[in-house]
């Protein structure tokens, strides 16, 4: 029975994607549910599935830009029998691989020699000889390595023995010979190109479509870390026993955003034609690194979970993230996006905007740096925050009033149960 797999759909108004790769040859045997391709859209990469094992024949090359629908390959499930017994073979020969073998004794390896009479002529650095030594690598392996003589190599040979002349006239010692040679064998000047995938050409044309159609602005603050920390620091061990996993930084951060988005309800909202689209609920996306790089899942009803359900989302999505399993319906619809330079040690960014969001919240690095508090010079453990946002639909004062609220909440946690209101006020009345 011949079996047609057709192109996925990635998501809503795609109708056509990249063929980035083939993981299997044409006419290959391939298995149930085996991985066999993977295909470019303008927002991620995913994998093609084999629905049945037997023999492929692929009609699409990779490079190819083919339509959503159309049919990829073939298989022909008459073979499935020989992809079954290829699997088995497989694993028989992986075990067998694991099982160390008890009568046979390894004879020791004799020592490399690092220079054979072939090559007694070829003149070793003490640099490279040094490196030799370490690796335990003979001047032969590396000749041998070379598989063709190109324009490269002989202009540096050129340049090489040019130098070793002008030494030459000047009279220069060997040691001064040694020093230059080592120099020159050091220095690289090589250039690789590849070509630009789809998926980041197409993210190149939303990043600029973003600087060209809006009145991106970015507001900054900062935010005294330390009653965060000393709470995750006192109640971590008891909250990883009762829920499995850490309590982080952005647990607090989502929390803390999902109330100030409630409050301010311009920077939730995003543009659709001639209307503003104001959104009840704070579906916000977070940047997970993965096979294929950062993508961003969307935490849904956010203002809703607790922090240790946040946790546990962020950590199935991590999981996911690492195995590239994210769908792109996990990564569709958010309305706001929080990004964390500051895992790779970012002070201070303007992120930009995901359209059709209308804000985006950068966290940074926290530093401990001296503050003013009650009069007195103290050192905090501080991280500046910003809010990139659309200035069409938000105006200055809800952009700065919106991060105020997530300083308080940050620096005061437990004003979070009372919806970021003050205790007394609540006590009385006001």
């Amino acid at each position: 029975m011949i079996i047609e797999l057709k192109i996925p759909s990635p998501g809503e108004s795609i109708s056509e994607v990249i063929i980035a790769s083939w993981m299997v040859e044409n006419g290959s045997i391939v298995e149930k549910n085996q991985e066999i391709a993977e295909i470019e859209s303008d927002k991620a990469t995913l994998p093609l599935i084999a629905q049945e094992g037997g023999k492929l024949e692929i009609l699409a090359q990779a490079g190819d830009t083919v339509a959503v629908g159309s049919v990829a390959c073939k298989i022909d499930s008459s073979f499935a029998g020989e992809a079954t017994k290829a699997a088995e073979e497989q694993k028989t020969i992986s075990i067998a691989e694991k099982t160390p073998e008890t009568t046979k004794k390894e004879e020791p390896k004799p020592e490399k020699q690092l220079a054979s009479a072939e090559y007694q002529q070829v003149k070793v650095s003490p640099v490279a000889k040094k490196m030799l030594d370490e690796h335990q690598i003979s001047v032969d392996e590396i000749l041998a390595g070379l598989q063709k003589l190109g324009k490269r190599e002989v202009e540096i040979y050129l340049e090489n023995k040019v130098e070793l002349s002008k030494l030459a006239e000047n009279k220069a010692t060997p040691k001064e010979i040694s020093l230059s040679n080592n120099y020159l064998e050091e220095v690289q000047r090589e250039m690789n190109r590849e070509k630009m995938s789809n998926l980041r050409k197409k993210l190149s044309e939303r990043l600029v479509a973003v600087k060209n159609e809006t009145a991106m602005l970015t507001t900054f603050n900062e935010v005294d870390m330390s009653a965060v920390m000393e709470l995750r620091q006192k109640y971590q061990k008891l909250f990883v026993d009762k829920y499995g996993v850490k309590v982080g930084f952005m647990s607090f951060f989502l929390k803390a955003t999902a109330q100030a988005l409630k409050a301010y309800p311009s920077i939730n909202a995003m543009i659709d034609g001639e209307e503003i689209v104001y959104h009840q609920y704070a579906d916000i996306g977070i940047a997970v690194q993965s096979a294929k790089g950062l993508l961003v899942p969307i935490l849904r009803n956010v203002e809703s979970l607790s922090l240790a359900g946040i946790e546990l989302k962020i950590k199935e999505y991590g999981e996911k993230g690492k195995s590239n399993k994210i769908s792109l319906e996990e990564m569709s619809n958010g309305t706001f996006t929080i990004t964390n330079g500051g895992t790779f040690g970012s002070l201070m960014s303007t992120p930009i905007l995901n359209p059709p969001q209308s804000g985006i919240l950068g966290m940074h690095n926290i530093v401990d740096r001296p503050v003013a508090l009650n009069g007195q010079v103290v050192i905090r453990p501080m991280m500046y925050i910003a809010l990139s946002y659309d200035h069409r639909i938000i105006d200055g004062k809800s952009a700065v009033s919106f991060l105020v609220m997530i300083k308080d909440l940050i620096e005061n946690p437990y004003k979070m149960l009372l919806g970021g209101k003050d205790e007394n006020r609540i006590l009385l009345g006001l």
